[in-house]
C-alpha cells in the first residue's frame, strides 16, 4: 500500500521541522565549537577591553578553542607571572589584552541546544520574597524587580532569573533564581537595603528615594524616550536617550552650590562642566553623566538625564539605549530597596544532581513509552498502530520542547513532569482513538474516529480548566508543570491527535 499524506499529516511535519529549528538552531548548535563567556567582572582589563558575557571565544592567539579543556590547557600555559600580549577571537570582536594574570571572566561549554533548564537542573539557589510587614501590589512588585536587577547587575551576576509571583490569596511574591549560587550568597545579596548615591566632585550631591528625587518621568514621551538614531563613522549606530528627573529645593540647591565653582568645557555638543554626575549603587561605580553649564547659573529642581548607545544596527542601538535609560530610571526612583525583604522560602540544589535529574526522567519518559506501545502491539495485534502511537508520543515532546525553546521558558522539575503528564493524557487519547476504530458498529470508520475525537475534545477542555489554578497556586512555584501541560494537550488537541488519526485511518483501511 502506497502511502498517502493527509494535510493533517503535513501539518504535523511542518511543526515538527520549526520544533526542531527552534531547539537546535540555525545552523545546529551541535558543530558550533568555543566556549562561552558567563560572566565578566567589572572594571577588570576583561571588560574594560569589551569581552562581555554571552560572547564565544573561538581562538586565543591563534590556537582554535573548541571545548572547555581547549581554554583550560591554553590560558593555563599562558599566564605565568609576567605581562604577556592575549588576543582572544571571539564571534562579536577580536579582543587584545596585556596582563601578568588570568583574564578575571568565568566560561562554561556551549549549550547543544537551545532548551533552557531550571534551577532544579542547573543548579544553584532560589529565594522566594516578599517584603517584610507589608502586602505589594503588582505595580509595587515589579518597581521592587526592577531595582533588584539592578542591584544585581551592578553586583555583576548575571545568570539569574527574577519573576513575579503570586498566589491564590492574592499575595504578590519575588522570585530570585541565581544559577551557582549558595543560599547564603543569595541571603546576603537580597537582606541588605542597599543605598544610590549621586556624586560631583566626589561630593554626595542627592540620594535615591523621595526624600531627594520627587518624581521621575518613565512612561510620558513628552519627557523621556529615545530622540534620535544616526549613523556613526565606524559603521554602526548610536542613539541618543533623555528623560526628566525632579529633585527636592535642597537637593537642587546642593547641585548648584557645588557646580557653581566647577568650570565649562566647551564642545561641538554644548558646554558642559569639567566634572561630571557620577552614580553609585552600594558604593559602586555604575555610570556618569554630562553637566550642562545652566546648573552653574541657579538651583534647577528639573533637570534632565541624557545618554546614548550604540549597536551594530539601528535597532540594536535603539534598543541598548532603550534598556540603558530605563535602567537609569530604576536607579534614580531608589537605589536602595523601598522595602525591607523577608525571605519565604529558600532552596539550593546541585547541578551534578540536576543532571541525574534529567537521565532518570529521559530514560522513564521512553520506558513508558515503549512498554505502552508493546501493551498496543498484544492488544491490538498491529505493529503499525504500536509505530503509530511511538512516532506520535515523540512527536509531542519535540514540539513541547520547540516552544518551550522559543519562549524561552526554563525547564525545571515541575516543567518535565508536565511533559510526562502530557505524554499520558496523549497515550490516553490514542487508546480512545484506536478503541473507538475496532469498535463493531454500524458506524462507518470515519464517525467513529468523530466520536473519538469529539471524546477527547471534551477530556481537553477539562484538563485545561483545571490547570488553570496551578499558574498562580503555590506562589507561582507550579506554574512550569501547569505551562508544560497546557501546550502538550493544547499540541495534542490541534496537530498530533488528528495526524494519529489520519494513521489510524489509513491503518484500518
Amino acid at each position: 500500500m502506497r502511502l498517502k499524506l493527509t494535510w493533517r499529516m503535513w501539518i504535523l511535519i511542518i511543526v515538527l521541522l520549526f520544533s526542531l529549528i527552534a531547539v537546535f538552531g540555525i545552523p545546529p548548535r551541535v558543530f558550533q565549537k568555543g566556549v562561552v563567556i558567563t560572566s565578566v567582572e567589572l572594571n577588570s582589563t576583561a571588560f574594560d577591553q569589551g569581552l562581555r558575557q554571552g560572547q564565544i571565544i573561538t581562538e586565543i592567539d591563534g590556537t582554535p578553542i573548541k571545548n572547555l579543556e581547549d581554554f583550560t590547557r591554553v590560558v593555563k600555559d599562558k599566564y605565568t607571572g609576567e605581562k604577556v600580549k592575549t588576543t582572544f577571537l571571539t564571534n562579536e570582536l577580536e579582543v587584545i589584552m596585556f596582563s601578568n594574570e588570568t583574564p578575571k571572566i568565568t566560561v562554561s561549554s556551549i549549550s547543544q541546544t537551545n532548551i533552557k533548564t531550571g534551577l532544579d537542573l542547573s543548579g544553584g539557589a532560589r529565594a522566594l520574597i516578599q517584603a517584610e510587614g507589608q502586602k505589594l501590589s503588582a505595580s509595587e512588585t515589579q518597581d521592587l524587580i526592577d531595582v533588584v536587577s539592578n542591584r544585581l547587575d551592578v553586583y555583576g551576576i548575571k545568570d539569574m532569573n527574577i519573576l513575579p509571583v503570586s498566589d491564590l490569596s492574592g499575595n504578590n511574591y519575588m522570585l530570585i533564581e541565581i544559577a551557582g549560587a549558595t543560599p547564603s550568597d543569595l541571603e546576603e545579596l537580597v537582606a541588605k537595603q542597599g543605598k544610590f548615591e549621586a556624586k560631583i566632585a566626589n561630593e554626595t550631591v542627592f540620594v535615591g528615594g523621595n526624600q531627594d528625587v520627587t518624581s521621575v518621568c518613565r512612561n510620558d514621551a513628552t519627557c523621556a524616550g529615545i530622540e534620535t538614531c544616526q549613523k556613526a563613522s565606524d559603521g554602526g549606530h548610536f542613539c541618543n536617550f533623555r528623560f526628566s528627573v525632579y529633585l527636592s529645593e535642597a537637593a537642587a540647591n546642593k547641585v548648584y552650590q557645588i557646580a557653581k565653582d566647577i568650570p565649562v568645557n566647551a564642545s561641538p555638543q554644548g558646554n558642559y562642566l569639567s566634572e561630571q554626575l557620577e552614580l553609585f549603587v552600594d558604593d559602586k561605580y555604575t555610570t556618569g553623566l554630562n553637566i550642562a553649564e545652566v546648573f552653574k547659573e541657579r538651583p534647577l529642581t528639573q533637570i534632565a538625564i541624557s545618554g546614548s548607545e550604540t549597536g551594530k544596527s539601528q535597532q540594536e542601538a535603539f534598543e541598548a539605549s532603550e534598556k540603558e535609560m530605563q535602567k537609569l530610571q530604576t536607579i534614580l526612583i531608589t537605589g536602595s530597596l523601598p522595602y525591607k525583604l523577608e525571605i519565604v522560602k529558600l532552596d539550593t540544589i546541585s547541578p551534578t544532581l540536576g543532571k541525574d535529574f534529567i537521565n532518570s526522567i529521559f530514560f522513564a519518559g521512553i520506558a513508558a513509552i515503549l512498554a505502552v506501545s508493546i501493551v498496543i502491539f498484544f492488544r491490538y495485534r498491529k505493529i503499525k498502530s504500536s509505530l503509530a502511537l511511538i512516532i506520535t508520543s515523540l512527536s509531542e515532546v519535540l514540539i513541547i520542547l520547540g516552544v518551550a525553546s522559543f519562549i524561552n521558558w526554563n525547564l525545571d522539575l515541575p516543567s518535565i513532569a508536565g511533559i510526562l503528564a502530557a505524554i499520558g493524557t496523549g497515550i490516553d487519547s490514542q487508546i480512545i482513538i484506536l478503541d473507538e476504530a475496532k469498535q463493531k458498529e454500524s458506524l462507518s470508520l470515519k464517525q467513529k474516529l468523530r466520536r473519538a475525537f469529539a471524546i477527547i475534545l471534551g477530556a481537553y477542555f477539562t484538563a485545561l480548566v483545571a490547570l488553570l489554578p496551578l499558574l498562580w497556586a503555590g506562589a507561582g512555584l507550579l506554574k512550569g508543570f501547569a505551562i508544560t501541560t497546557i501546550i502538550g494537550i493544547s499540541v495534542g488537541v490541534l496537530v498530533t491527535r488528528p495526524a494519529f488519526t489520519d494513521m489510524v485511518n489509513m491503518i484500518e483501511e
